[in-house]
């Protein structure tokens, strides 16, 4: 591995003056009523090297909820647990519809088209209800495990507004029941899926989380094993394509980066070999991403000329 001598620190102090630059025409998630209530002004980055050099600006020690970045979690448990298996139930393809839609399920008979839209993470979340004893205490276990830090938690608030509003998920789950592709009780299935939506972290944690992404599925800081070398390459790739929902090939073309974002505003990315780089600013655009996030990993990648093309 060639060393990364990089000043991102310079680079961050930079990204700090452009972030105040952008006029962030964005808007707070108002569908999840917790999440509301969020400053919606936040603006935080940190990036961690695989060789643990760690930079930060703002609000980067701060936690929200982590919403849909969380999807990567579940589904690097799930590969673990079941392998190959998973693509019977849920594709790899990018879905070019909004993370929420029935119509693209109802066509293809209850398939999601991959694990990062909603209906896609819930199959996810059945199988895991399927295989272990106390899904919602041993996903959290795992997370804690990755993470190497056991105050990781869910935020019990934001879960249950979630499951209050809950009527598309619902419907989504009900469609895929009738289809033969949910095999659980659906309580308990909405219940898993909630509290995943739920994880809790700060942007220092989220790059340290993912790290294992940059460093061929291996934690470089305990030279723990998440995933093989070939799953964390299909991680990577379906980040790639189908991170951002209908807007994956817009990140792909501006940013140039494997990564996932979250309806709480934050977003994760990934440059294997070097280091994961985690942006919050609570704003989101039309497609449900954070709008400065967007505009701030591109002016990095662009300025560090550290994108994967």
């Amino acid at each position: 591995m060639i060393p990364d001598t990089t000043d991102y620190q310079a680079v961050f102090n930079e990204l700090a003056n452009q972030a105040q630059q952008i006029d962030d025409v964005g808007e707070v998630a108002s569908y999840i009523p917790e999440l509301q209530r969020i400053d919606s002004d936040k603006f935080g980055i940190h990036l961690t090297t695989v060789d643990n050099r760690n930079f930060g600006v703002g609000d980067s020690q701060e936690k929200f909820s982590i919403q849909s970045i969380s999807k990567v979690l579940s589904l690097v448990l799930a590969i673990k647990l079941v392998g190959g298996k998973l693509w019977q139930r849920v594709g790899v393809e990018p879905s070019g519809t909004p993370f929420n839609s029935l119509i693209q399920l109802e066509l293809e008979k209850g398939i999601p088209r991959n694990p990062f839209i909603n209906a896609g993470a819930i199959v996810v979340c059945d199988v895991l209800v399927s295989l272990l004893d106390d899904p919602k205490q041993q996903l959290l276990e795992f997370v804690r495990e990755i993470t190497d830090d056991q105050t990781i938690d869910y935020n019990i608030v934001v879960a249950e507004s979630e499951r209050k509003t809950s009527y598309i998920n619902t419907a989504h789950i009900n469609l895929m029941k009738a289809h033969g592709n949910i095999y659980n009780d659906i309580d308990t299935v909405l219940e898993l899926y909630f509290h995943l939506c739920s994880i809790e972290m700060n942007c220092y944690e989220l790059a340290q989380t993912f790290l294992f992404l940059a460093y061929q599925g291996v934690n470089p800081f305990t030279n723990k094993q998440v995933l093989t070398v070939s799953a964390s390459k299909r991680i990577n790739a379906i980040m790639q394509t189908c991170g951002f929902y209908d807007e994956a090939g817009e990140f792909s073309f501006k940013v140039g980066l494997p990564g996932k974002s979250g309806v709480g505003g934050g977003i994760i990315a990934i440059r294997p070999g070097k280091y994961c780089i985690a942006v919050w600013s609570p704003k989101l655009n039309a497609k449900g991403n954070s709008y400065k996030g967007m505009k701030i990993l591109e002016y990095f990648t662009t300025r560090t000329q550290c994108s994967i093309f």
